[in-house]
């Protein structure tokens, strides 16, 4: 899969390989999410009988091909011009879920008519209006399930952003939003993220747990809660009702300082105790992550900047591509643990340290 990222590097302007590939401060955490995985050894099984494995797996909505959805991920119009239409392509093509950013450069029911399992992820704007709107919008198109994203109540301090004066470039829009909702992400000036000011003026930053009670209320779809970090907030998302909780420090793009996603699974995975599912994002990178993350007692995973590689590389092709690669990656991980199916990962064992 790191073949990709060279691929894209090679062909996307600079500060658009920044834009996606940076982190939040210093990049501590963004560097604490792969050194984590990295450190996770799987203790296989032998003698099992193992000769084809399945990768079928239960997720949220519904069994997919895979225990990975694809994450939500903002702009990919500036990756590629097939943009989200073939991200979300590849991914019904692999039978996995795609998850539509509110901040997507396509709209949310363009993205749907592409066929596949479609999720929406939720933003929580200033607007309540806007946000019950979104929500209207997301169960008209048939979104498969919702994910509300509450680890930005304003936008980490991106430097790389931050010194390239990034802005929107005028063809890119943040197509869920009305029209003018994101004049200020295209207006770039030295020093300054226009994405960060856009996102300061549109996100409400005192989100709580009565506007999760609200969202509840509100949906009937499956509800994941991403970019929870503390047990106690887990157990609490459980209680509120959500199915699935989503272990996310947000690709190392938001608290610089917060632990590497796979170092708190365990925690938060003890702290639900089957009252609902639990993902990992953040850091994940092949198929051996994916195993990885099972093995410490996730669900599945969110792939996320491996994909924007591969879209940026070869378009909706290069995203099949990838996801392909995957599927294998995972199928060979599992023959070599093992392990029938991924349900049967969950119950490997795991060392710290190598």
């Amino acid at each position: 899969m790191a073949d990709f990222a060279e691929l894209a590097r090679a062909v996307l302007p600079g500060d658009v390989w920044d834009f996606v590939a940076g982190g939040s401060g210093a990049e501590t955490t963004l560097a604490a999410n792969r050194a984590a995985l990295d450190r996770v050894a799987v203790l296989p099984r032998v003698l099992t009988g193992v000769d084809r494995p399945r990768t079928e797996a239960a997720l949220p909505g519904g069994t997919y091909a895979l225990p990975v959805a694809v994450a939500p991920m903002a702009y990919q119009k500036l990756l590629h011009p097939d943009g989200e239409l073939g991200l979300a392509a590849a991914a019904r093509t692999a039978g996995v879920p795609y998850v539509a950013s509110t901040l997507g450069s396509t709209p949310i029911e363009e993205i749907t008519a592409v066929g596949g399992s479609i999720w929406f992820q939720l933003y929580w704007l200033r607007d309540r209006g806007l946000v019950a709107d979104l929500l209207d919008r997301a169960h008209a198109a048939g979104c498969a399930a919702l994910m509300v994203t509450v680890d930005v109540p304003v936008l980490g301090r991106r430097l790389r952003d931050v010194r390239n004066g990034f802005a929107l470039p005028p063809q890119v829009t943040a197509a869920n939003l009305p029209g003018g909702r994101d004049d200020l992400a295209h207006q770039g000036n030295p020093g300054v993220s226009a994405v960060a000011v856009h996102t300061g003026a549109v996100f409400a930053p005192a989100l709580s747990w009565a506007d999760l009670a609200w969202l509840r209320e509100r949906t009937r779809l499956p509800l994941l809660v991403k970019g929870v970090l503390d047990p106690r907030d887990a157990a609490r998302a459980a209680e509120v009702g959500a199915d699935a909780v989503v272990v996310s420090n947000h690709g190392g793009r938001q608290f610089d300082g917060a632990p590497a996603t796979a170092t708190v699974l365990p925690e938060l995975v003890a702290a639900v105790a089957d009252r609902c599912a639990v993902l990992l994002d953040s850091g994940v990178r092949s198929g051996t992550d994916v195993l990885r993350a099972l093995a410490l007692g996730a669900a599945g995973v969110l792939a996320g900047r491996p994909l924007l590689w591969a879209l940026a590389a070869g378009g909706r092709a290069g995203a099949e591509a990838a996801l392909a690669l995957l599927a294998a990656e995972l199928r060979d991980a599992l023959t070599l643990t093992g392990c029938a199916d991924p349900a049967a990962a969950r119950h490997l064992r795991t060392l710290t340290g190598g």
